[in-house]
């Protein structure tokens, strides 16, 4: 593994330890700066704001990456976010709060310049391998941050914000000394207002028709994605009557094996059967594993299930590696932006639609949530029919736009 991608994929685990260490605490950060109870509104807020600025910001930062390198967009951001961090950990009002989370979600959304990146130093086979990497490495920081940051916060509801500001210090000190640039910029280049545009980039992905289905599968394949975050607990503890222990074991069992299979299957597995089948595998597995969590009664077969669920975690970098295919290397900073900006946009309405349907389940038949997560997950199968080779028009409409 060369010395460029083990820095970036370092750089992405050390991200997410920084954003996992706030989760535990902010609803007692809350309840203390608000100096009320009633906070849940105001954290509902919050998380759907973070998420929003993510979906602004991703496709911003990736067309900026592409003009200016990548390397000074991930610069700037870390060193926002270690300043935004420090700051949030001695606001004393909540409108700071509110206003931090908005900033954390602009500086997070620098993840899609970290994918641009891996991009850059991969050659399209090497891609899909690399791709699982990053997922495994930024799924692995969000087991240990929420851990870390709920121990912190036992000592001072304060100090996750103190350690998210030193890792990403440490984060940006890394980038700044050990990592070398991976694209340079446009030489002459400039900011305009143009660039500025969030929906730009989207529009411009929608002039690909090769784009439009996968863009379409990574939508469903992440809303789908959001049921377990949102669902997993409430329905673990209404179905099998878990204690919050066995819940934490359980997704620390699902997030390990997710890691693993993304870290050393999703490579073999694209080699043998490339990307659109290893995708439909993935996928075969999930549907497969999600469909036994609707019909079991023993709470004992998702910790057996949880090899099964991490074999669908092939499918996304499959499909992200699938889908750097269909735009050439001047612009994989603004697809990289697009996707990431999906992955947002899924973050915020999928918790929502999921819950709602849950609430509506839960009295008389809550194994159903499962089942409609399936049927949402059965709308890529069609789309996977326009899946093609590279579109010969990306060139053309590359150099248009």
């Amino acid at each position: 593994m060369n010395k460029p991608l083990v820095v970036i994929l370092a750089a992405v685990m050390l991200d997410a330890v920084g954003i996992g260490l706030i989760f535990p605490i902010l609803p007692a950060l809350l309840r203390e700066v608000g100096h009320t109870q009633q906070i849940s509104t105001m954290l509902g807020l919050m998380l759907a704001l973070y998420s929003a600025c993510q979906f602004l910001f991703s496709p911003i930062l990736g067309v900026l990456s592409d003009r200016f390198g990548r390397r000074p967009v991930l610069l700037l951001s870390l060193a926002g976010a270690a300043i935004d961090y420090l700051v949030m950990a001695f606001a004393p009002e909540l409108w700071m709060l509110v206003l931090g989370r908005a900033v954390a979600g602009i500086t997070s959304a620098n993840m899609a310049v970290a994918t641009a990146y891996i991009t850059d130093i991969s050659t399209e086979e090497q891609r899909a391998k690399r791709f699982g990497y990053f997922h495994a490495m930024f799924g692995v920081g969000f087991i240990i941050g929420p851990v870390l940051g709920g121990l912190l916060g036992d000592y001072w509801v304060r100090a996750p914000f103190i350690a998210a500001a030193l890792l990403n210090g440490i984060n940006l000190a890394v980038a700044l000394f050990l990592l070398p640039e991976s694209r340079k910029g446009v030489a002459g280049g400039r900011v305009t207002l143009d660039m500025l545009n969030p929906f730009k980039p989207l529009r411009w992905a929608l002039t690909f028709k090769a784009l439009i289905p996968l863009m379409a599968i990574f939508v469903i394949l992440n809303f789908v994605g959001t049921i377990y975050g949102t669902i997993w607990a409430i329905y673990s503890e209404d179905v099998f009557g878990w204690t919050g222990l066995t819940i934490g074991l359980s997704l620390g069992a699902f997030g390990v094996c997710h890691a693993l299979a993304q870290a050393f299957l999703t490579g073999p597995v694209v080699a043998r059967l490339g990307e659109r089948r290893a995708l439909l595998v993935g996928m075969a597995f999930e549907i497969g594993a999600i469909v036994t969590l609707a019909l079991t009664p023993h709470g004992w077969v998702l910790f057996a299930m949880a090899p099964v669920f991490a074999m669908g975690g092939i499918g996304i970098p499959a499909l992200q590696s699938l889908t750097t295919r269909q735009v050439d290397g001047e612009r994989q900073g603004q697809l990289q932006g697009v996707l990431a900006s999906l992955v947002s946009l899924a973050a915020v309405f999928g918790p929502v639609f999921f819950s709602s349907i849950y609430f509506l389940l839960r009295p008389n038949a809550p194994g159903m949530i499962w089942l409609v997560a399936v049927v949402v997950y059965l709308l890529a199968v069609p789309l996977m029919m326009g899946i093609g080779a590279k579109s010969k028009d990306v060139d053309a409409a590359s150099a248009e736009l």
